[in-house]
């Protein structure tokens, strides 16, 4: 697929909101949906096995929602992300810190991983050159343009004096949020993450709590708003069975506090547990 010169007016908004917006923007791939939410996924080259799982664990809880990874298609945990995004069925956006030219891809082991973005329907984006060849200056500069392209950004293992802060100090002064995943106080990669989170910044450690930092509702929360229109279905005795039932309780005791007769309690009780509200168990009914 040709190098195209993305035009200003198609690039996301959220690039054009920052200060220092890149000059020229090139792309190979297909022209993202800027309407989805970009999530920034960054962290240590020398990653540990603790890292690699999360990254992949949290990624592959966001399957089937409007989102797209961003990374930088460097070593470590940026090509793990690329990855674990493909492997999810999401669309990943690369930004190397090289031109777009398959000879000029940084580094020379991702040429195949860059190809494999593409044909999956993502894309490659930089403002260098096509032929330009990475430099040292060239990775901390890209990294803006990760930072403004994401509504969020998420540090999975950084030292505490490594480049990854640099994308989530970008990320802070444009505005956006900083996620970051805890680690183990004795790993030296848990320093950037727990220096971000005495910062403020986010920590993160289920699928769950990163969909509800992108701002969508989870599966727990449309769970917990069915459960609360079941129960304003429910009439004032059933109600009140609910509230004993927040401790488990054997059927004779339960039956004993509400002062019905039994033929009403167990008649209530049947129908409580029909609307799948409570269950019995061991003796003991709960609530479900």
């Amino acid at each position: 697929m040709k190098i195209k010169v993305l035009k200003s007016e198609n690039w996301s908004p959220l690039l054009k909101e920052i200060p220092d917006p890149p000059e020229k923007l090139y792309i190979r791939g297909a022209l993202p949906d800027w309407s989805q939410k970009f999530l920034c996924v960054v962290g240590a080259r020398r990653y540990t096995s603790y890292g690699k799982e999360a990254c992949e664990k949290l990624i592959a809880g966001l399957r089937g929602y409007p989102i797209i990874i961003v990374s930088g298609l460097a070593l470590g945990i940026d090509s793990i992300a690329h990855r674990a995004a493909l492997a999810a069925g999401l669309k990943t956006l690369a930004v190397p810190g090289s031109g777009l030219l398959p000879e000029a891809i940084h580094p020379r082991f991702h040429r195949q991983l860059a190809e494999k973005i593409i044909e999956a329907g993502g894309a490659l984006l930089s403002e260098f050159e096509p032929d330009f060849r990475a430099t040292l200056w060239a990775f901390p500069q890209r990294n803006r343009i990760m930072a403004g392209l994401a509504n969020a950004t998420l540090v999975v293992e950084a030292e505490k004096k490594s480049g990854t802060l640099i994308t989530a100090k970008l990320a802070t002064e444009y505005n956006r949020d900083v996620l970051t995943i805890p680690g183990s106080i004795f790993s030296p990669n848990s320093e950037g993450p727990h220096l971000l989170i005495r910062l403020g910044a986010t920590p993160v450690t289920s699928p769950a709590e990163l969909l509800e930092a992108l701002g969508f509702k989870t599966e727990a929360e449309n769970s917990q708003a069915q459960l609360a229109l079941a129960y304003a279905d429910c009439s004032s005795d059933e109600r009140k069975i609910l509230e004993l039932l927040r401790e488990p309780l054997a059927r004779d005791i339960l039956i004993s506090r509400l002062g019905f007769p039994a033929s009403r309690a167990n008649a209530l009780l049947s129908v409580l547990e029909i609307k799948g509200l409570i269950k019995e168990s061991l003796g003991e009914l709960h609530l479900a």
